[in-house]
């Protein structure tokens, strides 16, 4: 019993030191800030706690923060749900229709996903989110999707009251202007005076907080619609990308094929219960899951599949003729790769002359792909792979004068 309860202190350290990333220092950090100043200006100047109806405004607020705080560290901590470590299907005859992963040493589920960060396969994952610094998967997609909600609400109810506050404060020692603008101002005006006066430093953090709010309110208010998008599809952010390239596979090669997603269940509300149930936790286990009707088990893995191979097809060789650090926005790789960088968390690939690499997508300054090492992969199982600037690297010619990768020559 020992063991275990010290098992237990040791596995919430290791999740408390999600805390200590640049994400959720700047989340948190811009909730406290809006959170305190919103009560502050409220009680203090606003809406102090002696006039009707402070009483309900100053809980509101308390409430907000809570209910984000909550569902954020929600996400945070419960997470997506990992697929077993080794796991693999009952009937051995499914592993045919599914990818193996080198680095779990197991199956990948279906709707699963290997995570870079988390260094796992994610059950349903929709994306890796830096600000709760963990995946948005199966188990915490409604914590996620309901922090994207409350966040702008509370954000909305904040800016109100930092707008007001500056309004109200600076009515009388102000001239603005606004000789048409008509409010009430009466149930304002306090006998005495506020003990705290509304000085220039006030003014400044209230404006600062209502910057932060409003940016909070558009960039997190925008998530929010993305999320319910792909919910209301009963997709992941993945999920509508494979769609897509089934369809520009299908169109490239005229296979006359149709692809059809086999998860969307045909109604919104049905779709909306996978993820949000009345008791808190998704619908399925993140292994089986509900089909729409006509569609098979693996026909969304079946179909990841075929374009595993079609990348492997079009992928192109190429070999580094100049050195790369590695750096994010390299100084002397000129001013345009410079500021056209891709703004993303993948990794870059360092890259020294000589080396060969399998290009796999590309931008016009930046190339995406994996570096060819001789032999098989490395001892921990994961590949080197990574963006890097085009012009460290030209296009390879074999021997035989063949540009192809190994794969499209056995198409041919």
């Amino acid at each position: 019993m020992a063991m275990l309860d010290w098992f237990i202190s040791f596995e919430n350290l290791r999740e408390l030191r999600r805390l200590c990333h640049w994400g959720p220092l700047i989340a948190l950090g811009v909730i406290i800030i809006c959170s305190i100043v919103a009560v502050l200006d409220s009680i203090l100047w606003y809406w102090p706690l002696d006039l009707p109806g402070s009483s309900l405004n100053f809980l509101t607020l308390i409430n907000w923060t809570v209910m984000i705080l909550y569902n954020y560290f929600n996400a945070m901590f419960i997470g997506p749900g990992f697929v077993p470590l080794g796991w693999k299907p009952e009937n051995a005859q499914d592993c045919d229709f599914l990818q193996y992963c080198k680095v779990c040493e197991g199956y990948k589920v279906p709707r699963s996903h290997h995570c870079r960060k988390c260094n796992r396969c994610v059950m349903k994952m929709d994306h890796h989110c830096p600000w709760i610094n963990n995946c948005c998967g199966h188990r915490n997609h409604s914590s996620f999707t309901l922090f994207l909600l409350l966040a702008p609400l509370g954000c909305i109810h904040a800016s109100y009251i930092f707008i007001m506050t500056m309004y109200t404060q600076l009515y009388n020692r102000v001239s603005f202007g606004w000789n048409s603008v008509k409010i009430d101002m009466s149930v304002m005006r306090r006998e005495p005076a506020p003990i705290v006066p509304f000085g220039i430093s006030a003014f400044a953090v209230t404006l600062f907080a209502l910057g932060l709010a409003l940016g909070t309110t558009i960039a997190v208010g925008m998530l929010f619609c993305i999320q319910m998008k792909v919910i209301l599809r009963n997709k992941t952010s993945i999920e509508s990308w494979i769609e897509e390239k089934a369809k520009d596979r299908i169109q490239y090669y005229q296979t006359g094929e149709t692809f059809v997603f086999p998860y969307d269940l045909g109604s919104r509300w049905r779709n909306f219960r996978q993820v949000f149930t009345g008791s808190g936790s998704p619908e399925g286990d993140g292994i089986e899951w509900r089909l729409r009707e006509g569609c098979r088990r693996y026909t969304l893995t079946v179909e990841q599949l075929k374009q595993k191979a079609d990348k492997r097809v079009r992928s192109v060789r190429y070999r580094a003729v100049q050195d790369y650090s590695g750096a994010c926005c390299p100084l002397t790789k000129g001013v345009r790769t410079f500021f056209t960088t891709p703004c993303t968390e993948e990794p870059r690939m360092m890259l020294q002359r000589g080396d060969l690499v399998l290009a796999t997508r590309g931008l016009k300054h930046w190339m995406y792909g994996d570096k060819i090492i001789e032999g098989d992969l490395p001892p921990d199982g994961i590949r080197v792979r990574g963006w890097f600037p085009r012009r460290c690297v030209v296009k390879y010619v074999s021997d035989t004068g063949s540009d192809q990768s190994d794969d499209e020559k056995k198409t041919r």
